[in-house]
């Protein structure tokens, strides 16, 4: 699903973010990447979603070349990967179902679709019935499961999420954690940026460690 060779990445004023990584995840894999605040970790996640194009090396994703992709491609590309955010970055003047349905507004889906697919995605993550309510009269646990909601909705084989349990209390980190690894269980790769390494090692999955841009555990090949 997702193939890194010999990447680095460095931004104007000479910060390198990365350097020399080489990386592979296989699909329906769930993958952790961890290390200090500057360690590269919400770098190495621009990289994968083209939000950042690397400086040296290439990045495969579900047999795409990004560095090759063309500019007027780059949405079709992002369709395939659902993103989650620390601050889950809801539109707080619309209702869960709203925020849950914007994707497939946007790519133009019928009425009908849209409503069968946003319930379909709300029993996922266990909000169910709350299609009405607004994202203030949440928890902050049930805003996060909104965005994961939204970032599934279109069905993408490859979920992304940076610190999604930044925010959260220990038991509610835990259960966004098991709602992943869920997903895998129908064949999504996930790969997730966190620090939380007790959560992290109570699931036992394979851990990417970076330190300065640098990989020192868990790849290429895990």
């Amino acid at each position: 699903m997702i193939r890194l060779d010999d990447v680095s990445k460095r931004y104007p004023g000479g910060t390198e973010a990365l350097a020399g990584l080489s990386l592979l995840v296989a699909p329906g894999e769930m993958v952790f990447i961890t290390g200090h605040s500057g360690a590269g970790k919400s770098t190495l996640l621009k990289l994968i979603t083209l939000i950042e194009r690397p400086t040296r090396g290439q990045v495969v994703v579900g047999g795409v070349n990004t560095s090759r992709l063309p500019a007027r491609r780059i949405h079709t590309f992002r369709r395939r990967i659902g993103v989650v955010f620390q601050d889950n970055k809801l539109l707080h003047d619309r209702s869960v179902y709203d925020n849950v349905a914007l994707p497939l507004i946007i790519d133009g889906a019928s009425s009908r679709e849209i409503g069968r697919r946003v319930r379909a995605a709300l029993d996922q993550v266990g909000l169910l019935g709350k299609e009405k309510r607004m994202p203030v009269a949440l928890s902050t646990g049930e805003q996060q499961r909104v965005g994961i909601a939204r970032a599934v909705i279109a069905r993408p084989p490859l979920l992304v999420a940076d610190e999604p349990t930044g925010n959260l209390d220990p038991e509610l980190s835990e259960e966004i954690m098991r709602l992943f690894v869920r997903f895998t269980d129908v064949g999504v790769t996930v790969l997730v940026a966190s620090h939380d390494w007790s959560l992290i090692s109570a699931l036992g999955r394979r851990v990417i460690h970076l330190e300065g841009g640098r990989l020192v555990d868990g790849g290429p090949n895990g």
